[in-house]
Formats: C-alpha cells, sequence, structure tokens
C-alpha cells in the first residue's frame, strides 16, 4: 500500500492511526451503549477479526479500555488492563472528551497511568466523543 493509500485510510478509519495489525488480539474492556461503534468496527476491518470481550481467558496483544469518569477507579483498571497483555502490548485508553458526560482530566490520566507503571505515549481525538491515550508498560 502506498504512503498516500496510508494517509487516506487514516482519515476514512480513525483505528488506522491506533496502530493496530492484521491478526491482533485486541480485547475491549468497558463497552457500553455509549462507546463508539464506528471505531469498534473499524478496530475489527483492521486486525480482520472481532474484538475480544472481558470473559477473555488468554493474553491479547492490545487492550481498548473505554473508561468514565463514574467507572471507578482508573489506577485499578489499568492495573487490570496490563495483567492481560501480551509483553509489548499497548493499552489504547479512552475517555469522553472535555465537556462530554464521564470526561476525565488530563492529569488524573497521568497520574493514574503513572501509578500503574504506564507510559503515555500518544494523545489523540479517536471519535467524535471520545479521546484516546496510548499507554505502554516499560519491557520486562
Amino acid at each position: 500500500m502506498s504512503a498516500t493509500a496510508d494517509h487516506a485510510e487514516e482519515r476514512t478509519n480513525p483505528a488506522a492511526r491506533l496502530g493496530f495489525e492484521p491478526g491482533q488480539v485486541v480485547q475491549e474492556i468497558g463497552y457500553d451503549d455509549d462507546v463508539d461503534q464506528d471505531l469498534r468496527e473499524g478496530i475489527e476491518s483492521v486486525i480482520a477479526q472481532d474484538l475480544v470481550d472481558e470473559d477473555y481467558d488468554d493474553v491479547a496483544d492490545a487492550v481498548v479500555l473505554w473508561f468514565r469518569d463514574e467507572d471507578g477507579d482508573l489506577t485499578d483498571a489499568l492495573v487490570d488492563s496490563i495483567g492481560l497483555l501480551e509483553d509489548g502490548g499497548v493499552i489504547w485508553l479512552l475517555t469522553p472528551k472535555t465537556g462530554r458526560d464521564g470526561y476525565i482530566e488530563p492529569s488524573d490520566i497521568n497520574d493514574a497511568a503513572q501509578t500503574a507503571g504506564l507510559s503515555q505515549t500518544k494523545s489523540i481525538s479517536v471519535a467524535k466523543d471520545w479521546a484516546g491515550a496510548r499507554l505502554v508498560a516499560p519491557k520486562r
């Protein structure tokens, strides 16, 4: 695929910007009625399979964690997500954008990530109502 085609796909499929690859196992946590269905379908299109749910009992290449302010303790959710990841895996923390119900302050995300032993490497807008933070664990 050409670089131009890559950029075109990124504009039409925001999931392409998240760095997923065909064949990856991506576990989805925190699914609810408010998640962005287009983004979910886009991720499934990129990985060429369905997302696995919270009950999946093997390690995943990546975790997509939909998290809102009322969902409890973010640090706990991140620590739980780390245990589900293959070495070198990525957590995409998806939170409501500023002004939306369930919004979480960026400083709270950063504090929770650091407490969980994660580093934030990227922040992007992933959908109309959702922002994404790419979190990685240090190499074990």
